[in-house]
């Protein structure tokens, strides 16, 4: 799935999430479970760059990958904006190659949740395992079934600005727990104050905690640490399920 013009209003319209809930859980993870002061990090799904170039001013090495091409000339551009280095390569996180192993790798904003077969999600976490040194950390999160079920489905969901608006459908998806998000922008043209239309097309899927802690239990990994939201244990209404797994 690429995200084509997405890529160029996405922090436009994702300038309220706080990305340093990540940045937090990450270094809480990494002082728990890890004594190496100079990690090699690998972003993977890494967007526009927001969370590899926090780690990167917080002194980590870091490459980034991403499936989008746009999303990665953006992360590139804020990357030289912000004086800090990140190696940023387009590649598929179901087909990762060609890289030294890592200390720490994460999937995190939900990324993973753009994969929409078992197996898909099974191949990332083998190529992660085997992309990882011995004792290295995995992170990543996911959305919960209850956000898939019922949050996505209180749409849609309606924003209105001078620069950007847009209107976000969510329907249900082929697959179990899966949604489809249907997306329309209105972006204003600076020269003129016209708005230009365009579309986007997204899918997602989930499966059951219980799913995913026994795919990486059979890949090799050690499941240490299952939180929701940042703050507490999984809840009936948790909406963001958050792993820690070791090598």
């Amino acid at each position: 799935m690429s995200y084509g013009e997405f890529a160029y209003i996405y922090d436009e319209l994702m300038r309220d999430v706080d990305y340093e809930q990540w940045i937090t859980f990450f270094k809480k993870k990494v002082t728990k479970f890890n004594k190496t002061k100079e990690l090699r990090v690998l972003d993977i799904g890494c967007g526009t760059g927001e969370i590899a170039i926090r780690l990167a001013q917080a002194g980590y090495e870091v490459v980034g990958i991403d499936l989008s091409e746009d999303m990665l000339a953006v992360a590139n551009h804020k990357a030289m904006e912000a004086g800090v280095k990140v190696e940023f390569y387009q590649q598929n996180m179901i087909d990762i190659s060609g890289f030294d192993p890592f200390d720490v790798i994460v999937i995190f904003c939900d990324s993973l949740n753009y994969l929409n077969t078992s197996e898909d999600v099974q191949k990332t976490f083998k190529n992660t395992f085997q992309l990882l040194k011995e004792d290295g950390l995995f992170l990543f999160d996911v959305h919960s079934v209850y956000k898939m079920d019922s949050i996505f489905m209180d749409g849609p969901f309606v924003s209105v600005d001078d620069e950007v608006s847009f209107i976000w459908n969510c329907f249900n998806g082929e697959n179990p727990h899966s949604v489809e998000h249907e997306l329309s922008f209105f972006v204003k043209n600076e020269h003129n104050g016209d708005y230009t239309r365009f579309d986007e097309f997204h899918e997602q899927r989930t499966f059951p905690i219980e799913t995913y802690q026994s795919w990486l239990e059979e890949t090799g990994f050690t499941v240490q640490d299952i939180k929701a939201d940042f703050t507490q244990s999984v809840q009936e209404t948790s909406e963001r399920i958050l792993f820690t797994v070791k090598k």
